[in-house]
């Protein structure tokens, strides 16, 4: 049972949305929980104490996301800097996205605003993994070993004499 159980979890965790799926998950608790910590006992007598903690929470969910995707989701090496400036341009898309959509579906379709969310949630979350996947974190394909050796002679194949 334990064999098959670690088998079933090393097929699951394989599978890049199911990881996406999991950091997301991960980080969203996380963001609440700061946002949270930071309203009722930070800046709980402050005025506009929840955006300010709203701000925080952003900036550090958004900035762990980085971390977590990079190393745990995309597996990527390369320029931080760079991968981190297309991480929230895609994140921005995604907030603008939520913000015409949640209003149109609720005020013009006149959709229920939890599940009009539910909705928008669905289409953000693939908007997102899309934009990480081919944007944020894309790299460069490998080059083909037989590409590169023809480049690497001109495309005439091999001098060696003794093939």
């Amino acid at each position: 049972m334990g064999g098959s159980l670690s088998r079933f979890v090393s097929k699951l965790t394989a599978d890049q949305r199911i990881r996406f799926l999991a950091v997301g998950g991960v980080n969203t608790v996380v963001g609440y929980l700061i946002y949270a910590v930071l309203a009722q006992w930070v800046f709980q007598n402050v005025f506009l104490g929840y955006l300010i903690s709203l701000a925080i929470s952003y900036a550090i969910s958004i900035t762990l996301a980085f971390v977590l995707y990079r190393r745990f989701v995309f597996v990527v090496k390369g320029n931080v800097f760079v991968d981190f400036l297309r991480f929230v341009s895609v994140y921005a898309v995604s907030i603008l996205a939520n913000a015409v959509a949640l209003p149109f579906l609720v005020e013009v379709f006149g959709m229920n605003p939890l599940i009009a969310q539910a909705i928008v949630l669905v289409v953000t979350t693939i908007i997102s993994f899309l934009g990480h996947k081919h944007f944020s974190f894309r790299r460069a394909a490998p080059a083909d070993p037989a590409r590169r050796a023809a480049s690497a002679d001109g495309g005439l194949g091999s001098t060696d004499p003794s093939q």
